[in-house]
């Protein structure tokens, strides 16, 4: 789209950042400038990961990682209420520049205990834009792209606002009414089948002109503008379990190059978020194979970008951990001495045994367990020794005690089966990279200056509260819930009713003549209201509409 080459620049955001690293981008390469229009932005998040796990990557594959060239510096991850954060908070934090609470996907908080953490909590639960609609707003193509479902907590963090991340009927909807240009990942049951309220969501993909595509194949062969890909109707493999169980799952890496080239067909430029959903998966199952697999195949991803940034000089890529989990360490309690003299193969070789994740290989077990060894095995645990059979015929947890003993042969250690509060390391690279020791909530404005967005005013524009709104314009506004899973907002005034629909773009203009008749007439807008179980939230355009 752009080939600018430049000198750089780095850019300053006045009170955000503390910009101390020096630049980890290879001396031999050019570094974009700043742009002189919007750039493409590009964020990528592994979540769940740790730094430890970049380490084990390089060693498990023998060379150097895509980021290694691209490390800047590292990011505090802590919520608003917490110095451990959940992912969702995290994704708000990273989406929209505010710190939130543990469940809440772009929405103000309603607890804020943590120091430094700004906010009015009469505010509480009230949506905040994020950057992916300030670059809709600016005209610019857009994509989400998971391994988990598409309506899990960090997409749904750069689509949607709910009060919780669980609400996948309100943030699948959202998503889809939100007519981004590309999704890709899991969470096909999301659109139809275990929807509470009984919508099936694909007639609206083909009525919005989504080439909608369910396999490796059908996404690479797609020459559409509009893409939609739905590869799963919950979560998608791991890496190492779709190499060996699910081939026609596209990777990671395949969708990023593919959300990538078709954004880029936009001459407004895009802004493009990619997770690594299922290395946090991993974490919290203490599956060294799994974190380690899918770190090397969101580095790939990573790589994807990089390459395309690097050709097309406009174009900011950031690749960041949104928190750690498991609090993984390369030793444990059995290496306490004598580790001064192990060489690397002792860590390595056990895991490089494994031919699927502990997810994949217990998807082979039969009900009576007759083909244990052979499901160990897959996992890595060859040539069980006598205590690691006992321990596995006995256990109540199969999975559980596998992921042990791996880490075991590897003289990995875990501290926990949840999110730690981890500084995590900071990759980017492009014009306005961000650099040095910064919070989470300052990629947001980062990533907004770099196209030329302003957050504030996105929400003001796109976030009002409209019975306060419309009380002031005379109109009789009430919330009719009588189908709790499709509640509506309702303005009346004299003989004129408006509806508008949780989750939608479209307001219902009902005119009632003096005969009884009605003339009904809907319009469609380029923004969605929000409902966050406490009061609607209207684009000023809606409300110019209404009168």
């Amino acid at each position: 789209m752009r080939s600018w080459n430049k000198q750089f620049s780095a850019v300053l955001l006045t009170g955000a950042l503390c910009v101390t690293a020096t630049s980890a981008v290879s001396a031999n390469e050019q570094v974009p400038s700043k742009q002189q229009e919007p750039a493409n932005v590009i964020m990528l998040i592994m979540d769940g990961s740790s730094d430890n796990v970049s380490t084990l990557a390089r060693w498990y594959t023998g060379k150097r990682n895509a980021m290694d060239e691209i490390l800047t510096g590292a990011v505090r991850t802590y919520s608003a209420e917490s110095a451990i954060s959940d992912s969702a908070p995290a994704a708000t934090a990273l989406a929209t520049g505010h710190k939130s609470n543990s469940g809440f996907v772009g929405v103000l908080p309603a607890k804020i205990t943590m120091p430094n953490v700004q906010g009015d909590e009469a505010n509480a639960y009230k949506p905040v834009a994020n950057v992916l609609e300030g670059a809709q707003r600016n005209g610019m193509a857009t994509g989400i792209v998971s391994t988990s479902e598409i309506q899990h907590a960090t997409p749904a963090g750069f689509s949607a606002h709910s009060p919780s991340r669980s609400n996948y009927n309100d943030i699948g909807e959202q998503q889809v009414y939100r007519n981004m240009d590309v999704v890709l990942g899991g969470g096909l049951a999301s659109l139809h089948a275990t929807r509470q309220d009984g919508e099936n969501l694909l007639p609206t993909l083909d009525a919005q002109k989504y080439d909608v595509v369910t396999t490796r194949d059908e996404l690479l062969a797609s020459n559409s503008d509009k893409i939609w890909g739905a590869f799963a109707d919950n979560a998608m493999a791991y890496e190492l379990d779709r190499q060996a169980l699910q081939s026609e799952q596209p990777s990671i890496a395949d969708m990023t190059k593919k959300a990538i080239d078709t954004l880029n067909k936009d001459q407004d430029g895009f802004f493009l978020m990619v997770e690594g959903s299922k290395i946090d998966w991993a974490a919290h199952a203490n599956d060294p194979i799994g974190m380690i697999t899918d770190y090397i195949a969101f580095d790939a991803a990573v790589k994807e970008a990089l390459d395309f940034a690097k050709a097309d000089g406009n174009t900011l890529v950031i690749a960041v951990t949104d928190h750690a989990n498991s609090g993984i360490t390369i030793g444990n309690t059995f290496t306490s001495s004598g580790y001064d003299s192990m060489d690397i193969t002792q860590y390595v070789n056990p895991l490089r045994e494994a031919k699927m994740t502990v997810e994949g290989a217990l998807s082979q077990l039969k009900e009576d367990r007759s083909n244990l060894e052979e499901v160990a095995a897959l996992y890595g645990l060859t040539n069980l020794t006598a205590d690691e059979r006992t321990a596995l015929q006995a256990s109540k947890n199969v999975g559980q005690t596998m992921t042990q003993l791996l880490s075991k042969r590897a003289n990995i250690g875990f501290t926990t089966g949840g999110h730690t509060g981890d500084d995590v390391f900071l990759y980017s690279f492009g014009p306005n990279r961000p650099t040095g020791l910064v919070e989470n909530t300052d990629l947001a404005h980062v990533m907004a200056e770099t196209l030329q967005v302003d957050l504030a005013e996105t929400t003001a524009a796109l976030f009002n509260d409209a019975e306060q709104a419309l009380t002031k314009k005379g109109f009789a506004v009430s919330i009719d819930a009588a189908d709790p899973h499709n509640p509506k907002l309702v303005a009346k005034k004299g003989n004129v009713t408006y509806t508008l629909d949780e989750n939608k773009n479209t307001v219902t203009k009902d005119r009632t003549s003096a005969n009884g008749r009605v003339l009904s007439m809907t319009k469609k807008f380029d923004s969605v209201h929000v409902y966050n179980d406490r009061a609607f939230y209207v684009s000023e355009d809606v409300l110019k509409f209404i009168q």
